[in-house]
């Protein structure tokens, strides 16, 4: 089983924010299966002020997921945690 990464931008205007997260989104036979996970968030503060604004994502070739920021100006590279 496949998926697709998707970047959240934001909805500014919205009480609370949404958005603001990179999630994933599971696929069986090129549609939609399953509850959509978050893989990336904390890009509000407990003040409620972005600290980042994912636009667009990626996975690079060693597998790595690459997000575009726009409010850091950024792109952050997340790997998985190594097993302990």
């Amino acid at each position: 089983m496949g998926g697709t990464f998707i970047g959240q931008h934001d909805s500014w205007n919205r009480q609370p924010r949404s958005g603001y997260k990179v999630i994933f989104v599971p696929f069986a036979d090129g549609h939609p299966a399953g509850t959509p996970e978050d893989i990336l968030t904390g890009f509000v503060s407990a003040q409620g002020e972005a600290l980042g604004r994912p636009v667009g994502v990626a996975v690079d070739r060693a597998g790595a997921l690459l997000v575009a920021d726009d409010v850091g100006n950024s792109v952050w590279r997340v790997t998985p945690a190594m097993p302990k």
